[in-house]
């Protein structure tokens, strides 16, 4: 079996709170864990009006004081935003908190537009990133003698840290780190063929990792029908459209898909199928053949699952779904894979 992990964004809904949304969070990642989830990964974006977890390391903290088992962390941290040191600090305390169940992942991303990049004050660049992972993973290691900055807490610590990206870039630094490495497919399907072929053909086993370890992200919504997950689906593809045009905002209610695809240019809706070609929408058997149909061209090491659904409990029932599905993966290794929809 291919474990199956959660990626959340605390998405803010349209006349909703970000209070409401790290409640919710919290709720789906305890369901998560009840049905066997590996980990539950939030993800670091900010100056977005439909994303609760800016302050990434809180909410880790928040979702792992109020679960026990399941790993949780970063899908990912923009280290461009910070310096190594504090993210080793934060980690460190968190690892000191839940020992043994948190994951760094971190981008080299802003994770927002120059603006805000440039509000974050950080004065550095994207290009310092290969060095700003090395020093990272430097202060999880044993202070040596001489040493004169040390991360307290995070010396010594077990953090697993992962590479992620959507383009090769990182799959070329983690091959060479020896670290596992975990791609965007839910939102750059294009160069995912590609960066798998880079990072397995490229790993350097290291003190980390003796092989590759590959996760790749997948877009997800389940439910009793086609005709509701299409539905449902429409609020993701809403907010993505809007990111495009610069036009951020919550996540908006769902609408009905044949009057939103009316309304689209040629080039939206081009866009469109081609960020969310990897998505799987549907009905239990279609996402069950979607997914296996996936894994199969794929072979990753983990699936990690993302579903922007405006309805909180439709967005438990979904991660309900794919789970019960996944359980009885074997048996659809050769169905194929169906449409998410035509645009």
């Amino acid at each position: 079996m291919v474990p199956i992990s959660v990626l959340d964004l605390s998405p803010i809904t349209q006349g909703g709170t970000a209070a409401q949304s790290l409640r919710n969070t919290l709720d789906l990642a305890r369901h998560a864990e009840r049905w066997g989830y590996r980990r539950y990964w939030l993800a670091e974006h900010h100056n977005i009006p439909a994303v609760a977890s800016a302050a990434t390391s809180i909410v880790i903290a928040h979702v792992a004081g109020g679960t026990s088992t399941i790993r949780v962390g970063a899908g990912g941290i923009m280290l461009p935003n910070h310096s190594p040191l504090v993210i080793a600090e934060q980690f460190g305390t968190l690892e000191s908190l839940f020992p043994g169940r948190v994951d760094l992942g971190i981008g080299r991303a802003p994770g927002s537009d120059q603006i805000t990049a440039n509000a974050l004050r950080r004065n550095t660049s994207a290009d310092t990133f290969p060095q700003d992972v090395v020093e990272l993973l430097a202060y999880f290691r044993e202070p040596v003698p001489g040493q004169k900055v040390k991360a307290v807490p995070g010396a010594g610590l077990n953090v697993p840290v992962w590479i992620l990206g959507s383009s090769l870039f990182g799959a070329q630094l983690a091959a060479e780190l020896g670290l596992p490495y975990a791609f965007a497919s839910h939102f750059a399907p294009a160069q995912m063929m590609p960066a798998i072929r880079v990072y397995r053909s490229m790993f350097q086993p290291s003190e980390y990792l003796d092989r590759s370890c590959l996760m790749l992200g997948l877009a997800v919504v389940a439910a009793d029908s086609d005709k509701e997950a299409q539905r449902l689906f429409t609020s993701h593809q809403q907010m993505v459209l809007r990111l495009r045009r610069g036009e951020p905002g919550p996540l908006p209610p769902p609408v009905d898909p044949n009057h939103f695809r009316a309304g689209l240019t040629p080039v939206e809706r081009a866009e469109l199928q081609h960020t969310l070609s990897t998505a799987v929408v549907g009905p239990a058997e279609t996402v069950r053949a979607g997914i296996a149909d996936f894994i199969r061209r794929t072979s990753p090491d983990e699936l990690i699952v993302t579903g922007q659904i405006f309805d909180h409990s439709a967005r438990v029932y979904s991660y309900e779904i794919l789970k019960e599905v996944t359980a009885r993966l074997p048996g659809a290794a050769q169905s194929e894979i169906q449409p998410v929809s035509e645009f």
